[in-house]
């Protein structure tokens, strides 16, 4: 996995289940308020715990955000998008690899929709943390999409253009349509579409516009 400053400390300690569990109740609240809008009382309230016990596992808020990040970096594992997809890659099937990638995402987000929030409050709060996190797996899918997609260029099929262009118009329709149904068309009454579905048509849209 693509080193970066988080250090799979979580990961060493998967036997303490009261550190989970607070690791688990602070994303949910820091999704919920906003790590400004959390306080630790509030954490240990809706943990079951005493302040005392959230402050022997973390010695502050920042410490206890950062768990959190290295956490889901552990869990989950910049690779693993791609390693869902890896015989795609291999035969270069590019349907396939962009139909998985875009339902890895949405059935991710789907699953996690906690973290998905904490990362969205965090970037408006600008907090330092969640931006170095967000920045290293950024790079990596950039990175490892953009070299993919160059290959193919390379091949003759795809059309010559930006590389991480074609990267950011899959992530971003599939990321725009997890909000939207995530958040504010919860019901569904705007479009009404499986995860498969859009998938589907999202790898279709993309790539209509890169083939030759």
């Amino acid at each position: 996995m693509k080193d970066t400053i988080f250090k799979c400390i979580s990961s060493r300690m998967a036997g303490d289940e009261r550190r989970e569990q607070i690791i688990r109740v602070a994303m949910r609240l820091f999704g919920e308020n906003g790590f400004r809008g959390t306080t630790t009382k509030e954490i240990a309230n809706a943990a079951g715990v005493s302040e005392a016990t959230v402050f022997k596992h973390f010695a502050n808020k920042d410490e206890l955000y950062a768990a959190i990040l290295d956490h889901k970096s552990c869990e989950h594992g910049f690779d693993l998008p791609f390693a869902e997809i890896a015989d795609k890659l291999a035969d270069k099937d590019d349907f396939g690899v962009f139909y998985g990638l875009a339902l890895y995402i949405l059935d991710h987000h789907e699953r996690d929709f906690d973290f998905l929030r904490l990362m969205m409050y965090s970037a408006l709060e600008g907090h330092e943390l969640a931006r170095r996190f967000y920045e290293s797996f950024s790079s990596y899918v950039y990175d490892f999409l953009g070299e993919y997609i160059r290959q193919r260029q390379t091949d003759g099929v795809f059309r010559d253009m930006e590389p991480r262009i074609v990267v950011r118009s899959l992530i971003g329709m599939v990321v725009h349509h997890s909000l939207n149904t995530l958040l504010w068309d919860k019901e569904q009454k705007l479009l009404k579409i499986s995860n498969e579905d859009a998938a589907r048509e999202f790898a279709t849209i993309l790539l209509e516009g890169v083939k030759k």
